[in-house]
């Protein structure tokens, strides 16, 4: 039995926490009440808050060398394939991408009407400071590093890691060891962070019954508007912006474009893997006509660093979400930021299932959200990481069909410019 507990899929060990937390939580609100707690049930709520507490501790603990390893290491591994003219049109399309998933994503957020009848409370309080747009961007370049590792300030690190990529990958040979440095620490992190993932359904077991515990089955409402506000940013992603961008840059049919892509979206969705997704957004983007030369280094570099749903989308309504149900007003400023660092740390969301999770504690924290959220929702986690998923495998594959058209064209411009100069006769 124990054996086939640990030997299980994850996130069904993650949905039998969830409702053995909340059958548990439920029996002890109705049952044991709160009003007037006897001592079994003040022993109970509090083996499983100190059960959730320990999840949450384990989280923080992630969350700097995390994003520190993991953004160095994804600059240094693309300057390793040589960026150029098609790398560089390639990044900035998946961070284009990315920031307009996060506004899409607090748009969507802010529309959904989350308010509810409960009120969560967070274990650590935070009184929030609301800094000016001009504060915000000055603060993000840090007067002394240690000090931002030290405090988890993660737009200045975010902002350092990025500096110490850009100058491995320019020092060449003289920074391999660093290079190196960065990419094995970046895989002890994964390790560390796949042992912390297996914490979650004792995370979840323990703040599910203790928040049922406390406020009943109101609390459980909510999430399934959270799961619907995903899956409609989700939709409009994939159909608004990148039909947009195929209808734009490219001569494909739409129609087309999504007949090819579907059986990878299928795959995407079932496995929740964009690794593992590859082969088959391999064949879709080739059975596009996408040149080999171009989806062999656009799609594995998707698969890292263009993360839409997991780095843009979900982040940011789960930002606005657990503001709301935990009663924190958000003001313009935490907006900015949210989509800010939302864009930047999806850098570092890929390489670890469920890492996704993971990575929101970098956005939580920017605009100072409880992190006790995060249990909260991650009990549905697979249900919105297979459309998460399915929108970053569908990114991916727009990116390479727009970058093999317009590298195609240039391609062809080029040949005719240089012929027409060799059919010139020489001036001498």
């Amino acid at each position: 039995m124990l054996k086939q507990w640990f030997t299980g899929p994850f996130w069904r060990r993650v949905l039998v926490a969830f409702v053995l937390g909340a059958g548990l939580g439920l029996a002890l609100n109705t049952y044991g009440q709160p009003e007037s707690p006897s001592m079994l049930y003040t022993a109970l709520t509090n083996f499983a808050k100190g059960a959730g507490d320990l999840f949450i501790h384990a989280i923080k603990m992630l969350v700097v060398p995390l994003v520190l390893f993991s953004i160095i290491s994804s600059i240094t591994s693309v300057g390793q394939q040589g960026i150029g003219r098609m790398g560089v049109k390639t990044i900035s399309m998946f961070l284009t991408t990315a920031l307009i998933a996060s506004g899409i994503g607090l748009l969507i957020g802010s529309l959904m009407n989350f308010e509810t009848n409960i009120a969560l409370v967070a274990g650590e309080q935070k009184i929030k400071h609301i800094p000016p747009v001009h504060e915000v961007l000055t603060n993000i370049i840090p007067t002394n590093p240690f000090r931002a590792l030290m405090e988890g300030n993660i737009l200045q690190i975010v902002f350092m890691a990025v500096l110490i990529g850009l100058s491995i990958n320019a020092l060449k040979e003289k920074a391999a060891p660093a290079k190196r440095f960065f990419e094995v620490g970046t895989e002890i992190m994964y390790q560390i962070t796949r042992y912390v993932l297996q914490l979650t359904p004792i995370g979840v077991f323990g703040l599910m019954a203790w928040m049922l515990s406390q406020l009943g089955i109101e609390a459980l409402y909510p999430l399934v508007q959270f799961i619907v506000a995903i899956y409609i940013a989700c939709f409009i992603h994939i159909f608004l912006i990148y039909g947009g961008f195929v209808k734009v840059f490219t001569n494909t049919k739409l129609i087309d474009f999504y007949r090819h892509i579907f059986p990878a979206q299928l795959v995407a969705y079932t496995t929740a893997s964009s690794y593992g997704t590859l082969p088959a957004t391999t064949k879709a983007v080739e059975s596009l006509g996408v040149k080999k030369k171009y989806s062999s280094f656009i799609l594995p570099l998707g698969a890292t660093i263009n993360m839409d749903g997991c780095g843009g989308i979900y982040p940011a309504i789960a930002a606005i979400f657990i503001a709301h149900i935990f009663q924190v007003p958000l003001e313009f400023t935490d907006y900015i930021l949210i989509a800010l660092t939302a864009t930047l740390a999806s850098v570092g969301t890929a390489g670890v299932p469920g890492t996704a999770m993971v990575m929101l504690t970098v956005t939580l924290n920017v605009v100072g959200l409880p992190l006790e959220g995060i249990a909260y929702i991650a009990a549905i986690d697979r249900i919105i990481d297979m459309m998460r998923t399915a929108t970053n495998i569908t990114g991916d594959a727009m990116v390479s069909l727009v970058i093999h058209e317009t590298e195609e064209r240039v391609a062809l411009r080029e040949p005719s410019s240089v012929s027409t100069k060799e059919g010139q006769p020489s001036s001498n």
